[in-house]
């Protein structure tokens, strides 16, 4: 069995309801599901009638018959007919037989037997139960008992986190919703959401969007972008739901001509998205906004509240990959292509726009929430840049970074800050390897490398809450989870004990998932610099037995 985990996202504690819904569907909910089915039914019909028509006359060729054949086959049915009749008769009897074991000649007589009753197929009916229409069928019914263990087993406790991670598993894309039990330290999969694609980025909503949202100012909802070019947003409080609650896209729209047109737009356009969505970010001041990028080279920027596309840009001249909006200038959005440049662009004024350059496809760009005249971007050659928005250059080919970090031999594939030390970093890789850095003052060091026996690294994320911020989630091409509380590790609690005097001291190291065998720890406290790391912890880790 083949699976990876390709995104992950957190849910901040709290927010998650503590007794998640059991989805039901009702009459009105069964008339949407059966209009999208019929769509979906249509649209294969077309694309079937299509790859007919394309080999018709060679179909045409090959189901002409000859007389004779035709006539053979007609000899045959009658021959057939014949014995299947000749087969019903000699079942005659034995079917008379059945009924007058059963009685069926009177199954629906008022004749009454010597004590008073009706004559039924049954017998005696006084033997049957039977319920009025208001009254509840025990067998039918679940006790109350049996509703109270299921309502425990889906609780989530309010110091619980939801992790979100989207997963490929042979072929069959879905989504994962974790809960992480804090006080247990154990990590489960709490129910699953079955996805249209392979998953490619989560990003979670605090908006509720969609269907039964009516009179709701706080949801739990998350937007799933795909291989597909539509956006599903699910509500993440609704277990065992069938469909999303909004889709952002052609396919959310209602008319079904505009469905059957979708193969023949071909073009980018300014309503939605005709490639992979590669990246979204949620406008946390403009809580109704979510931007996405694609592989169809364009930025599209969504208002939740109609789930229309209200913009869309083209800053760049490939697939756009990574987004993030500025921490306090709200209109202001950071976008990184696979054209090898970073584009900082007001929403409200597109072509008021700057722009970096770098010298590889761009993997991952953020703000630093910390010193937000900064922002990072990590490319597929395993650079990690730290520019200056302040540094404007006249032209891509001319950008200079504030400094340069050659973090990994391969593509850094993840990337995250840590909102609550300035200067704390993690970077994942597909050198199956993730790093934490410290880049206080300007000066880059390696404070820990580690392989967490999850394969390639797809994903690497610092928890929400302050109060466990050095908890990662990191993921990759193995196809699970592993958890790492990075506080309890003495390279990291040395680094940054002057910022957080609680790291004082040493504690046992702590994972949820896969932990790493002794004889294979790959932690290692290193000295580096802007250059990235020395030779010799290089060779320590190559060292390592590969997964």
């Amino acid at each position: 069995m083949t699976s990876m985990i390709t995104t992950t996202a957190w849910v901040r504690r709290g927010v998650a309801a503590q007794f998640p819904t059991k989805y039901e569907i009702n009459e009105e909910e069964m008339n949407r599901i059966s209009k999208l089915a019929r769509m979906q039914l249509e649209e294969a019909q077309d694309d079937l009638n299509a790859a007919q028509d394309g080999g018709k006359d060679e179909a045409d060729e090959d189901s002409a018959m000859d007389e004779d054949t035709k006539a053979d086959d007609a000899m045959e049915d009658v021959d057939e007919k014949t014995t299947s009749k000749k087969g019903t008769d000699s079942k005659s009897t034995d079917d008379d037989d059945v009924l007058k074991e059963f009685d069926l000649d009177h199954y629906d007589s008022d004749e009454i037997d010597e004590e008073g009753e009706k004559i039924t197929m049954f017998g005696n009916v006084q033997s049957l139960a039977y319920h009025q229409p208001n009254e509840e069928d025990p067998y039918l019914v679940i006790p109350e008992d049996e509703k109270d263990e299921e309502r425990e087993e889906l609780q989530i406790m309010p110091e619980d986190n939801l992790l979100l991670a989207g997963k490929v598993e042979d072929e069959v894309a879905h989504l994962e919703v974790y809960v992480y039990e804090d006080r247990a330290d154990n990590l489960y999969v709490h129910h699953d959401i079955m996805l249209p694609g392979i998953p490619l980025c989560l990003e979670w909503l605090d908006i509720p969007v969609g269907k039964n949202t009516e009179g709701r100012t706080q949801g739990n909802f998350v937007a799933v972008g795909t291989m597909e070019p539509d956006i599903e947003i699910w509500d993440l409080d609704v277990v065992d739901c069938m469909y999303p609650n909004a889709i952002l896209g052609q396919g959310g729209q209602d008319s079904g001509e505009k469905k059957k047109s979708k193969k023949k737009k071909a073009k980018a356009n300014d309503e939605y998205h005709i490639d992979s969505v590669l990246a979204l970010a949620a406008n946390r001041q403009h809580r109704n906004l979510l931007a996405s990028a694609s592989a169809d080279r364009t930025v599209k920027l969504w208002d939740l509240n109609t789930t229309s596309c209200a913009k869309s840009y083209s800053h760049h001249t490939d697939k756009v990959c990574s987004l993030d909006w500025h921490p306090t200038e709200s209109t202001i959005l950071l976008s990184g292509s696979y054209d090898r440049t970073v584009v900082a662009a007001d929403m409200r004024a597109p072509d008021s726009q700057a722009r970096w350059g770098v010298d590889a496809d761009v993997e991952t760009v953020r703000w630093d929430p910390h010193d937000p005249n900064y922002f990072y971007a990590t490319t597929d050659a395993g650079m990690l840049y730290r520019f200056d928005i302040r540094n404007v250059p006249a032209t891509p080919a001319e950008s200079k970074p504030f400094w340069t970090l050659q973090a990994h031999d391969s593509s850094i594939s993840s990337f995250d800050i840590n909102r609550t030390i300035p200067g704390f970093l993690v970077t994942g890789s597909t050198d199956k390897q993730v790093k934490i850095w410290n880049v206080e003052n300007d000066k880059p060091s390696l404070v820990v490398a580690r392989k967490l026996e999850v394969g390639k690294v797809f994903s690497s994320n610092f928890a929400p809450d302050a109060e466990v911020g050095f908890r990662l989630a990191v993921a990759g091409s193995k196809g699970n989870v592993q958890v790492w509380d990075a506080s309890t590790n003495g390279a990291v609690r040395r680094a940054f004990v002057s910022r957080l005097p609680d790291l004082a001291g040493e504690v046992k190291e702590r994972f949820v998932g896969i932990v790493p065998d002794d004889d294979e720890d790959s932690d290692e406290e290193i000295a580096g610099d802007a250059g990235g790391e020395p030779a010799a912890g290089r060779d320590g880790w190559e060292s390592m037995e590969e997964d």
